[in-house]
């Protein structure tokens, strides 16, 4: 049985806080709302350590479906997902862009 192949890097860690069901962003220690607070993955060392702390989070109850997402970086260093399903999640409502807990980190 063949490994899983891990996202293209730069990545970050996203997932779906258990209580309120947010999206919410890994910072190596905790969780944000912000995705420019992100800890973003470089490198493989980096990837692991993230892909540990979302094990931990699981197994606290604090998020659930956590994976790594393929990010592209602004010119300001900010990571956006390169794709559209994780794009759209962090957006908040479809219908109303300028509403939702995400609005304020666009």
């Amino acid at each position: 049985m063949s490994t899983p192949k891990r996202v293209p890097l730069p990545a970050i860690l996203l997932a779906n806080d258990l209580l309120d069901g947010d999206v919410v962003f890994s910072t190596g220690d905790g969780w944000t709302r912000d995705p420019s607070e992100a800890v973003i993955a470089y490198d493989d060392p980096t990837a692991d350590q993230l892909e540990a702390h979302a094990k931990a989070a699981f197994a606290a109850q604090q998020v659930v479906d956590a994976y790594l997402v393929d990010v592209a970086l602004d010119a300001q260093g900010r990571p956006t997902p390169r794709h559209f399903r994780e794009r759209f999640k962090t957006l908040g409502p479809s219908n109303r862009p300028d509403l939702g807990k995400q609005a304020a980190y666009r």
